[in-house]
């Protein structure tokens, strides 16, 4: 089993591995290209992007600066807007419905590391490694996700819910609700 197919088996991975930093560094190369190209060149902006995400629905627009570790393992959905200076770190699948919107800082995190140290961090030859494994993110159709909030790894955003601004979302979140807080949870059905 590759290093690639254990990370998006959620199981504990290198992410040095030659063919993941590879990966990282293609998706800089896009990165720094989409990031710096002029906001009047739309053509060349939706050819990074086609390059860069694994799936990218007609009508996407991201704003710049964005960030993300692969760019391969996200899916985005027709007519989706994700605003500016958005981190989505898909060392496992991010999928985002149609019709989104994702509000500036918004970050999305797959990666997980053990909670204790001792088991966290591993020193070889005067090196750390540190044991990271991964769970999907899946955001559904029509949702609004308010700035600087925080999705964790693992968790699932149902249909046509909005995310209050600010929100640590670490659980699923069903669909049709008003969520927001830290930890998110929800508010009003709607």
């Amino acid at each position: 089993m590759t290093e690639k197919e254990k990370m998006l088996g959620g199981l504990a991975y290198d992410s040095r591995d030659p063919e993941l930093l590879e990966m990282y560094h293609r998706a800089r190369s896009l990165l720094l290209d989409y990031n710096t190209l002029n906001s009047r060149m739309l053509e060349e902006r939706i050819a990074i992007l086609a390059k860069l995400l694994g799936t990218c629905g007609l009508g996407v627009w991201i704003e710049t600066p964005f960030f993300c570790d692969y760019g391969t393992n996200i899916s985005i959905g027709a007519n989706t807007f994700v605003n500016t200076n958005c981190m989505f770190l898909d060392n496992n699948t991010i999928e985002i419905g149609e019709n989104g919107l994702i509000a500036p800082y918004v970050q999305i995190y797959t990666a997980t590391h053990p909670i204790k140290a001792s088991e966290r961090i591993h020193i070889n030859d005067g090196k750390s490694r540190y044991v990271t494994s991964t769970k999907p993110v899946r955001i559904g159709d029509n949702v609004w996700i308010g700035g600087n909030s925080i999705i964790f790894p693992g968790v699932t955003i149902g249909d046509n819910v909005t995310i209050g601004a600010g929100s640590v979302v670490t659980k699923d979140i069903p669909s049709n609700v008003f969520a927001f807080g830290n930890p998110c949870s929800v508010q009003k059905v709607l």
